[in-house]
């Protein structure tokens, strides 16, 4: 179910048990292929996909496109709240579905800048609702929820990037026409050589030295709408198994049922 389609009373006859699906995504850069608002379309697809496998079973808000997009600010167009900014934003949404009367609530992430405010909001509303025992209150990227390993041998990636294979891909299977030539950008690495410690970064500066960035992360020249098709099955699917646990929850226990 979609809330910008429902009525209040509709809303209301769902309370407490429906899972409440908070959908977050962007508006930021996304190379010199990928339209900006590519985080939230490929999040709208997913949401999407999954409604129609759910049917009346959830219910999804509409994807908000603001995110935490500070590291990509030097590239025209993108458009960012604060971490601190953003954290309160997530945490007024949490307390809006709260007060509604829900009880189940995922917020489903489709940008990595926003991981760390959404666990950060997810555990201060936790916490000033300590008394609480029949919450579930949990956060996740869609991207979480896929098979454990390599997805496939045509794939080069093993991990979301930036505008990268997977995204590319993805976009070519829901709107070609947003993605301009890619075959000449050449493979940037999405890894971290500062492991097991986090560095603090900034887009432009995850390239090679005296090389001006042009935005992705990672390797989109081996990018296919036959990929992006597989992703969405995998990523929807994942979501959609993992949503049927929240909605079997007693209500009251740490763990889901087995």
């Amino acid at each position: 179910m979609q809330l910008a389609e429902l009525t209040w009373p509709d809303v209301k006859a769902r309370v407490p048990d429906t899972p409440f699906v908070i959908p977050v995504a962007a508006l930021e850069q996304h190379g010199l292929h990928m339209p900006l608002a590519t985080d939230a379309m490929l999040l709208a697809e997913v949401v999407r996909r999954v409604d129609e496998q759910l049917r009346d079973r959830v219910i999804f808000a509409p994807v908000q496109w603001l995110g935490n997009s500070h590291h990509h600010l030097e590239f025209a167009g993108t458009m960012s709240a604060s971490p601190r900014t953003y954290l309160d934003l997530l945490a007024d949404m949490l307390e809006n579905v709260l007060h509604h009367g829900f009880r189940r609530v995922l917020i489903l992430n489709g940008h990595g800048g926003n991981i760390t405010p959404l666990k950060q909001a997810i555990f201060e509303t936790r916490q000033k609702l300590r008394a609480r025992r029949d919450l579930l209150l949990i956060g996740a990227s869609y991207w979480d929820f896929r098979p454990a390993g390599r997805l496939g041998a045509e794939f080069v990636q093993d991990a979301v990037g930036h505008a990268c294979e997977w995204e590319t891909s993805m976009m070519l299977a829901i709107r070609p026409d947003l993605v301009k030539p890619f075959d000449h950008l050449n493979d940037l690495d999405t890894g971290y050589s500062f492991e097991p410690a986090y560095r603090g970064w900034i887009t432009r500066e995850r390239v090679p030295a005296g090389v001006e960035s042009p935005g992705h992360l990672g390797d989109p020249r081996h990018a296919s709408r036959e990929k992006g098709d597989k992703l969405f099955e995998t990523f929807a699917a994942g979501t959609a198994r993992f949503l049927e646990k929240v909605i079997a929850w007693d209500g009251q226990s740490w763990e889901f049922p087995s």
